[in-house]
């Protein structure tokens, strides 16, 4: 895992990345993967908006909206990294056409058009000099009841019954 994986810790919304990129429309939009920046001439290529139903495999259904921005890393024409606004004006003309939850979890699809697709979750923008650096790191597998097991853990740890406070009468 390198220092950008490491950056992205959580699933942001496209309703994040779209206000976050309105705070400056006209900086550069560049989004890091692998350590690397896209290449400047890349390419929106496809956005696909998804209502899943699946079980886990402790046999818990689960139901969630994801948002799948497909992004081909090529260098083109002499371009220059697009501008935040251009990259919003895309997202909404597919709003016009498709139903785009701002809640929606977010994923990116990220080929160079040689390499297999590979699944990023992203970082919230950050304006680093003069342009916008969203983080994305790839997105590992996981296992919803050990997650969920493990969050329980962590949320009982913080509290005073937990391991930290034996000696506490809060829970007497």
């Amino acid at each position: 895992m390198n220092a950008t994986d490491k950056a992205v810790s959580s699933d942001i919304t496209l309703g994040q990345l779209i206000d976050g990129l309105a705070t400056a429309p006209d900086a550069p939009l560049v989004f890091l993967y692998e350590g690397q920046p896209v290449k400047a001439g890349y390419h929106v290529t496809e956005v696909k908006a998804g209502a899943f139903s699946a079980l886990d495999c402790g046999a818990n259904p689960e139901a969630w909206s994801e948002m799948f921005i497909q992004l081909w890393d090529i260098d083109e024409d002499g371009r220059d990294h697009m501008p935040a606004a251009k990259f919003s004006a895309i997202i909404r003309k597919v709003s016009d056409h498709v139903r785009l939850d701002p809640a929606a979890k977010l994923t990116f699809e990220v080929s160079d058009g040689s390499r297999p697709m590979a699944l990023y979750c992203a970082s919230l923008p950050r304006l680093a000099g003069d342009r916008f650096e969203v983080a994305l790191a790839a997105r590992p597998s996981s296992c919803k009841p050990r997650d969920r097991w493990l969050a329980e853990k962590a949320i009982a740890a913080d509290s005073c019954c937990g391991p930290a406070a034996p000696s506490t009468k809060c829970c007497a």
